[in-house]
């Protein structure tokens, strides 16, 4: 099972799929809205393990966290080595430059998957 190509991207809406979200969760073989009220994320202290624990469960090698467009979203060192620890490599990115970096690997064949906040 591959990984979706993003298609489309501009402030406030990621198309994937023929579906469009404003924030997006994607995995191979799959994709949903990111919601974040599921856990109290916010742009501070910004995406926490439980964020990333479904698209981690799906088998993924890399894991591609866009911050938004202008970097709003913080993404904590612990949050960061917490996947590491599992044996996934992360990729932490602004969200044009991540989404690039994910259609890449995904093109690639690589088990890629992500998180991508598409506003600020």
């Amino acid at each position: 099972m591959s990984s979706p190509e993003i298609s489309k991207l501009s402030w406030g809406s990621m198309k994937v799929d023929g579906h469009v979200y404003k924030d997006c969760k994607v995995w191979p073989g799959g994709s949903r809205s990111w919601d974040w009220r599921e856990t109290g994320t916010n742009h501070h202290p910004g995406v926490q393990p439980a964020d990333l624990e479904e698209v981690t469960k799906k088998g993924v090698q890399t894991l591609v966290i866009g911050r938004g467009m202008s970097e709003a979203l913080q993404v904590p060192s612990a949050t960061v080595e917490h996947i590491k620890a599992q044996g996934i490599d992360v990729l932490v990115f602004q969200t044009e430059k991540a989404v690039k970096e994910y259609n890449t690997l995904a093109s690639q064949g690589v088990r890629v998957g992500g998180v991508f906040h598409s506003t600020c």
